[in-house]
C-alpha cells in the first residue's frame, strides 16, 4: 500500500483537532454553568427598580387581588415568588413559603409575600394553590411570561426580595429549602428592611 492510500498521522490529527477543541470548550462551558450555588446566580437588576407591570388576579382565589409594579413601591418590603403548577420544585419549596407567610415577626414589619403565576393556565394555578395552600397576599397571572422576562427570570421557581422603594434587593434562584430560608432568604429580607428604614429616614431629613 502506498503512502497515498492512507492519511499520514499528521493528517489524521488535523482532522480530529477541531472536534477535540469543540469538546474541550463544551466541557468547560458545562463546568462553569453548574459550578457553585445556583441560587447565587447574579442578576443585572439587583439595586435597580422592579419593572413596571400590571397583572390580573387569579380567578377563583377569593380575597386575593392581582399584582402590579406599584404594589412593590409602597414603602414596605415585598417578597415576590415566581411559581407554576407544572413546576415540580415549586411544590417542593411550598412549605417554606407557607412558613414565611405565617411569620408573625415579618408580618409586624409589614413584609408581604406575592406570587407570580408563570406561564400557567389559571385553572391549574388555582387548583395547585387550593391543594397545597395559598401563602400569597396577591397573585399576578403572567400567562405569557412577559413580566417574568422583565424580572430577568431564568426559570421557576425564583424568589425576589424588593425594598420599599421598589428596588430589587436580592434574587434567589431555585427551590427554597428550610436551610436556604433560614440562612439566606430571611437575612436578605432583614437587610432589605434595614435599607428601607434608612431610606425613609433619609427622605424624612430632607
Amino acid at each position: 500500500m502506498s503512502t497515498q492510500d492512507s492519511p499520514a498521522p499528521r493528517g489524521r490529527l488535523a482532522l480530529f483537532l477541531p472536534l477535540a477543541v469543540f469538546a474541550a470548550l463544551a466541557i468547560l462551558f458545562f463546568l462553569r454553568l453548574f459550578a457553585g450555588d445556583a441560587s447565587r446566580l447574579p442578576s443585572a437588576l439587583i439595586g435597580k427598580q422592579a419593572p413596571a407591570f400590571s397583572l390580573p388576579a387569579l380567578p377563583g382565589l377569593a380575597g386575593v387581588g392581582g399584582l402590579a409594579g406599584d404594589d412593590l413601591r409602597k414603602g414596605h418590603v415585598s417578597v415576590v415568588n415566581v411559581f407554576a403548577s407544572w413546576c415540580g420544585p415549586c411544590r417542593t419549596e411550598h412549605a417554606q413559603l407557607l412558613t414565611l407567610a405565617k411569620d408573625p415577626a415579618l408580618a409586624k414589619k409589614g413584609v408581604t409575600l406575592a406570587g407570580l403565576a408563570y406561564k400557567d393556565e389559571p385553572a391549574n394555578a388555582l387548583r395547585f394553590l387550593e391543594e397545597v395552600g395559598n401563602p400569597y397576599a396577591a397573585v399576578g397571572v403572567d400567562l405569557a411570561g412577559r413580566v417574568a422576562i422583565d424580572f430577568g427570570v431564568y426559570g421557576v421557581p425564583e424568589t425576589f426580595v424588593i425594598r420599599g422603594d421598589g428596588a430589587i434587593a436580592y434574587k434567589f434562584v431555585g427551590p427554597l429549602t428550610r436551610q436556604a430560608l433560614e440562612e439566606t432568604l430571611l437575612p436578605e429580607i432583614e437587610k432589605a428592611l434595614a435599607q428601607t428604614r434608612a431610606a425613609a429616614l433619609s427622605d424624612g431629613e430632607k
